[in-house]
């Protein structure tokens, strides 16, 4: 029965997560259900009150006792030894943590703070080179045990293209600074409304840093705090570099060395390496406007091939395309999103 009017509400519109959600079921539950031969609701029916459930007077002393100013501040597995030691038992520890919960009082017991709203995710859209920036430090082992070179990288979010770099004894906002200054002389750009963004650690926030955003009209952005995963693309080309062959297994002897191999690494990032997000072109082809014409030569080049041999193609060929719109941190949909859709 309820297996029939579930498909109906399915039939005429209803989305099958509401409509289990109204009927007080899982989507699990109706799976379970389908695949047994017997089908039909296997809801055992309402539950009668068992005979040892505590009564209305007894609930209310528990109630009193454990919001008591004596133990309002206390868990019930504190509260139970507390009684038993004093020669009192009211129920157990289940049962008074069932009858809290019932009451809607296990939020929070005591003076500990209610856990905070979450921040909204810094969402940003680039449509074209020189609109999102990305930037982030990572470390570079030297041949000193516990002490490293530090790599500062600066990348556009929509080529994937490097756009600054440098590496330093140490992390300072002062460093990045300057590092962002070079950036946008070199590129001969205009900084204004221009989003750079990064995560939270102290060169980051730092007051020569954002004194030096300001003054060139660019806009920060920031990870939420504790958040490992707001700043992805930073992140991925960070292990691109970490885990590319060419990586030494040795310390750098010295941030001369370091400096050396980093500039090899990014001549090879930005015009060999055919970037897997971007259409498989390089990020200099993509930054400079290349990229459609390549992608549309290849097209034609996989057009002419099936032209050719027919008989090896059982469907259209690759459309190689990229996307022209990259999101940094996209809003993710929920199911409440979905219904309200």
């Amino acid at each position: 029965m309820i297996l029939d009017v579930l498909d109906e509400a399915v039939a005429a519109g209803a989305r099958l997560a509401r409509a289990c959600e109204i009927a007080g079921l899982s989507i699990r539950t109706v799976q379970r259900w389908r695949l047994r031969p017997e089908g039909g609701d296997r809801r055992c029916g309402p539950r009668h009150m068992p005979a040892n459930a505590l009564s209305e007077a007894e609930r209310a002393r528990v109630l009193r006792v454990v919001n008591s100013p004596r133990y309002r501040d206390l868990s019930p597995r504190q509260i139970v030894p507390m009684l038993a030691d004093e020669g009192t038992y009211l129920a157990s520890e289940s049962t008074i943590y069932r009858l809290l919960r019932s009451q809607s009082q296990m939020s929070r017991r005591g003076r500990t703070r209610s856990r905070s709203a979450p921040q909204p995710r810094a969402t940003h859209l680039a449509t074209g080179p020189n609109q999102v920036w990305s930037w982030d430090i990572t470390y570079l082992r030297s041949a000193v045990r516990g002490r490293f070179h530090y790599l500062y990288l600066i990348m556009d979010i929509w080529s994937r293209r490097i756009v600054g770099w440098a590496i330093h004894r140490s992390e300072s906002a002062n460093h990045a600074a300057s590092l962002m200054t070079r950036v946008c002389e070199e590129s001969r750009i205009d900084p204004t409304g221009l989003v750079l963004h990064s995560d939270n650690g102290a060169p980051m926030r730092g007051a020569t840093m954002l004194a030096t955003l300001q003054w060139l009209g660019v806009v920060p952005s920031f990870s939420r705090p504790q958040v490992s995963n707001d700043n992805p693309y930073s992140e991925a080309l960070f292990r691109t570099l970490k885990y590319t062959p060419s990586m030494p297994q040795a310390p750098f002897a010295n941030g001369q060395t370091a400096q050396v191999w980093v500039g090899r690494f990014v001549h090879w990032y930005n015009d060999e390496h055919r970037h897997s997000a971007i259409g498989y072109v390089t990020p200099n082809q993509r930054h400079q406007g290349y990229a459609r014409a390549i992608l549309r030569r290849r097209l034609r080049v996989y057009e002419a091939a099936r032209r050719r041999r027919p008989g090896r193609w059982s469907g259209d060929t690759r459309r190689w395309l990229a996307n022209d719109e990259v999101v940094l941190n996209p809003e993710r949909v929920t199911a409440d999103k979905l219904d309200a859709a």
